[in-house]
């Protein structure tokens, strides 16, 4: 009997230590639960953004493209999308440098006497600004004194504006004295007035083409007047001379006094209704749309209405909607604007200004973006009509109260890729990356085309991904990509110091390696997605139809195809020749105008 008793207490002593371990292990297992809860995302929070969706119900008006607004901001799933909304990554270790080198020699040493050179631009401000900052250049590599530019007065934009009515003239000509001698009119010759030599240079002209082409006839001439003077300067130059381009762009082409009080007040009022605001440079003029030959499911009202506009330009072939819209040739809509801004994470409490012309559509094609962000600005909303009476019949001063509004907002927008999108970029870019936001149209399509088919997370996760390296951030897109005035890589330096001492605050608070592995993984992508998916001159800038017939008929101007071309070949410039030519006349040209 003695060894079933041990058996039994043998027994009774496990069961009693037993419990305890299940009670344990109970609780830790209640503990997790607990913790691992407090932690999920809310069931809500996955349909945060289904009301930016379009309600695909058959009824109501518009056929099914009512837009709900959600009534709180956008929310971002934190560490995928973690991101200051208001300024750039790393900015502040970069800085605009565009001081000329010490081989650069003094204008007074190396301008030639009796070698004038005149510009006329073309187009409207910001066409007219690219082509004011080139002719300096020209004048530079021509070692000519350059006559004050003027101003396109006759194109579609019909503006009367001479150069001093928008510019500070003698600012201009102060600023760049010792790069460039500029005067402001062309001097009497023998006590009378000079005309001119008038012609024409091929687009994207590099220096050695201004030797060969300008200099034997300014020689000749003395004085020699180029006209349509837009994008006839090559993307890549020298070092000081990109410089000299920065020097004219950002610091020496400063507004008139009334423009820049004007819109001084303007961004005053903006700041006084909110501490951020975005601007948004809207094109969707009927003009724009048709030239670009895009299709907004507007029928066949919209098809006749803007296929009649764009029989206007001769030489622009049919379209085809469906391509131009896959390959990101599409100008956003208003819409997709606003569902754009809003998964990148900008709330309906967000005040935006938006820089437009007419708008296709008018208030019916803005009421979806107005939904998004109520607190909805434009110059007109915010000045009386007398305070913009002194500028409102004159289109390029209108556009530059625009361009300072633009130029000074937190963020800026656009859904296009034209002259004031690339111009702004750059100069946000030269001024410490302000954030600056261009529309990923090729990859982004597929989105909108899609976004009834997916949440509102994934809609929201791949728009961020798509616009990776779309967002202005520094060394976002690779040095000599794209237009100079896009990307001026070459007046961009970085603060080394800031850096180390960046490194060495990771080092003490001993992130250092995570840290720097992170930012560098960011940045490959960063420049991988650009590299893959720019989508340089997508939207057209449109050209003036007369400009075109013009353009037919002689691109060369005065100079002779037959002699321009021999001489090209005898000078062993054949290719700038060849590639001037179909660069007039080509329509992927006639698109980046």
């Amino acid at each position: 009997m003695a060894i079933p008793r041990r058996r039994h207490q043998h027994h009774h002593s496990r069961v009693r230590f037993l419990f305890p371990a299940i009670f344990a292990v109970s609780g830790i297992i209640l503990f997790l639960f607990l913790f691992l809860s407090i932690l999920a995302p809310s069931p809500n929070d996955d349909n945060h953004l289904r009301h930016l969706r379009r309600d695909d119900s058959s009824g109501g008006k518009g056929g099914g493209n009512e837009i709900k607004v959600p009534s709180s901001r956008v929310k971002i799933s934190a560490g995928v999308h973690n991101r200051d909304l208001w300024s750039s990554k790393n900015s502040k270790f970069f800085y605009g440098c565009s001081n000329a080198s010490s081989k650069f020699a003094k204008a007074k040493t190396i301008t030639h006497p009796n070698r004038y050179l005149l510009i006329v631009t073309s187009g409207g401000l910001n066409q007219q600004r690219t082509g004011i900052t080139d002719a300096v250049v020209a004048a530079r590599i021509l070692n000519a004194t350059l006559v004050v530019p003027k101003l396109d007065k006759t194109s579609f934009w019909k503006d009367s504006s001479d150069f001093s009515d928008i510019f500070d003239v003698d600012w201009f000509i102060k600023h760049l004295t010792t790069d460039v001698t500029i005067i402001k009119d062309l001097p009497l010759r023998r006590g009378q007035l000079w005309t001119p030599h008038r012609m024409r240079v091929p687009r994207k002209c590099s220096d050695r083409c201004y030797i060969n082409r300008v200099l034997p006839v300014l020689m000749k001439r003395h004085a020699v007047q180029i006209s349509k003077f837009d994008y006839r300067l090559a993307n890549k130059l020298d070092t000081d001379l990109q410089k000299l381009r920065c020097r004219v762009n950002y610091h020496a082409l400063k507004f008139a006094d009334p423009i820049l009080k004007m819109g001084e007040k303007l961004v005053q009022r903006m700041r006084m209704s909110s501490k951020h605001y975005i601007a948004l440079h809207l094109r969707f003029e009927p003009d724009m749309l048709a030239f670009s030959g895009c299709y907004y499911g507007g029928g066949d009202k919209e098809r006749t209405e803007l296929g009649k506009i764009r029989r206007r330009w001769k030489t622009l072939h049919n379209s085809n909607p469906e391509k131009a819209r896959r390959q990101g040739r599409c100008p956003l809509t208003p819409e997709e604007v606003g569902l754009m801004l809003r998964a990148l994470g900008y709330g309906e409490d967000v005040h935006i200004y938006v820089a437009s012309g007419e708008v296709y559509g008018g208030e019916e094609t803005l009421a979806p973006l107005k939904a998004l962000f109520p607190n909805f600005y434009s110059k007109d909303t915010i000045a009386s009509k007398e305070e913009l009476e002194p500028f409102s019949t004159y289109s390029s001063r209108m556009a530059a109260l625009d361009f300072i509004v633009c130029d000074e907002s937190d963020v800026f927008v656009t859904n296009n890729n034209g002259n004031m999108a690339k111009i702004l970029a750059g100069r946000r870019r030269y001024f410490g990356h302000k954030p600056t936001i261009r529309p990923n149209a090729k990859k982004l399509n597929r989105v909108f085309l899609n976004r009834n088919n997916m949440t509102t997370e994934e809609f929201s996760s791949r728009v961020h991904t798509f616009q990776r390296g779309f967002m202005g951030d520094p060394k976002e897109v690779r040095p000599g990509r794209g237009e100079f005035h896009e990307n001026p890589s070459t007046c961009i330096c970085e603060d080394a110091e800031a850096e180390k001492k960046m490194d060495w605050d990771h080092r003490k608070s001993g992130k250092d390696n995570v840290a720097k592995k992170k930012d560098g993984d960011d940045r490959k992508k960063d420049i991988e997605a650009v590299v893959h998916d720019e989508n340089v001159d997508y939207e057209p800038e449109m050209t003036d139809p007369e400009d075109e017939e013009e353009d037919e008929d002689n691109p060369l101007g005065e100079v002779s195809l037959g002699s321009s071309k021999s001489e090209a070949l005898s000078n062993g410039t054949s290719t700038d020749y060849d590639s001037s030519m179909s660069e007039d006349t080509e329509l992927d040209e006639l698109l980046s105008d």
